[in-house]
């Protein structure tokens, strides 16, 4: 039951505040209603009811006791100009209806108030004219046929009483709406703020607003935004000095080593592992934050490469569906499909790539035919600095950072990153980004 309630409840703030706003208002109106109705029908109706009857009782005793032609006639003028009863006389006439059964309460109070001061036989009929009701009542030698106005019968306050709770409803509906509203509007901008310092953009022009509670966790999250800018901005540049140092020494060695000739080449190669290194330790700690984000034609970008990496041997099919536009950062994203690429080619003999629009997302998939990667080191590979020993490799660096690289770049652009089975026995790599 719960949760079929959760289902038609509003998911945004602003819908669940004005519901809290909303129902006790629609009960309060709906215990208003109530009530005035069954006071305004059981007293004000009935009274009105009353009324008709008692002055159509009232011209039956004058009939009875001025019983002359002339005297009916005045009387019958005297029903018209001062009790608003059109009055006719149906001379020999029977009426041969059942007693009435009441359609509406209208009718339900009217047949009261004539059995209580009528007490003859009669008939009514409320719905054949629009502004007026007859009353026919049986009479010894005749049918009294009545016409009053519906007026009597019916108390405006009604509509009135309608009219203003439906008014009072929509103009505190409106306000409530507009100072809602107001006060989501921070909590929507801290939304927005941390989802871009999520892909790496610091929003600048964010400041605290709305009320108390709201400022205290925007202040709160500005706070942590400078922090982890400093922290980020305090390990890259350690890093960078430490990568800056580390090539002066890497260098001379080089040197040093070309002039041992042959005899150095396996020191060459280490010299050139560790340079390499270097410079996967410092991609981690730089961060790809400082590319700006632009419209690219991915079908263009993927084939530039696939292109780069036919050139170095691979077999590589490419697969895109018509032109597709995608807010990345260019050189970033290359050079994820880049070590993506390379990492399939070091062990697949096979390799395909495919792009297109899934579910409102750009979708790419790398697949090859290699040895793969078990499924439950899937998610540990995306960890810095993790390998898999005696198998496959999934870093491009030979130091565990290439998919850590390229989730972060990925996840920087709004997007996500996973790893599959692929249908041609190796892995499949899935990356989503928003359109």
């Amino acid at each position: 039951m719960a949760f079929t309630i959760k289902r038609f409840l509003p998911k945004s703030l602003l819908g669940r505040s004005l519901l809290i706003i909303v129902v006790p208002l629609i009960l309060l109106q709906l215990v208003s209603g109530i009530i005035f109705f069954e006071s305004h029908w059981d007293k004000v109706s009935l009274r009105l009811a009353r009324g008709v009857a008692g002055d159509i009782a009232a011209v039956i005793s004058l009939m009875r006791d001025n019983p002359t032609p002339k005297e009916r006639d005045w009387i019958l003028s005297i029903a018209a100009n001062n009790l608003q009863l059109v009055v006719t006389m149906k001379d020999g006439a029977v009426i041969k209806s059942p007693p009435p059964e009441p359609e509406d309460l209208t009718d339900q109070v009217l047949i009261r108030a004539l059995r209580e001061y009528v007490g003859k036989p009669f008939q009514i009929d409320t719905h054949s004219m629009d502004r007026h009701v007859v009353v026919e009542v049986q009479l010894p030698n005749a049918v009294m046929h009545v016409v009053t106005n519906r007026k009597r019968l019916f108390s405006s306050t009604a509509y009135v009483f309608v009219a203003w709770m439906i008014g009072t409803s929509l103009i505190l509906f409106g306000v409530a709406t507009i100072f809602m509203r107001n006060q989501v509007k921070p909590i929507r901008r801290l939304a927005r703020a941390a989802e871009e310092f999520g892909k790496g953009r610091v929003a600048d022009g964010f400041k605290p607003e709305g009320a108390a509670e709201v400022r205290q966790a925007a202040s709160a999250f500005i706070a942590m935004q400078d922090r982890i800018v400093r922290h980020i901005r305090q390990r890259t540049d350690m890093l960078a000095g430490v990568s800056h140092d580390l090539r002066t020494p890497l260098t001379r060695m080089r040197l040093q080593l070309e002039m041992l000739g042959a005899d150095g080449a396996a020191l060459k190669e280490d010299v050139a592992e560790m340079e390499h290194m270097l410079e996967g330790y410092l991609a981690f700690a730089r961060g790809e934050g400082a590319e700006a984000i632009e419209p690219t034609a991915m079908s263009r970008l993927l084939g530039e490469a696939v292109e780069q990496a036919q050139r170095k041997g691979g077999r590589i099919d490419l697969h895109t569906e018509g032109a597709l536009e995608v807010a990345l950062r260019p050189i970033t994203f290359r050079r994820c499909i880049t070590n993506i690429l390379e990492n399939a080619m070091r062990y697949g003999d096979h390799i395909t790539v495919r792009c297109g629009v899934r579910s409102s997302s750009a979708e790419v998939v790398v697949e090859d035919d290699g040895p793969g990667i078990p499924e439950d080191q899937r998610e540990e590979v995306f960890r810095p600095f993790y390998r898999i020993e005696n198998s496959r490799n999934p870093d491009t660096g030979g130091v565990g950072l290439g998919l850590s690289i390229v989730r972060d770049a990925v996840r920087g652009l709004g997007g996500e990153i996973s790893l599959e089975d692929s249908s041609l026995g190796g892995l499949r790599v899935r990356i989503r980004l928003p359109l």
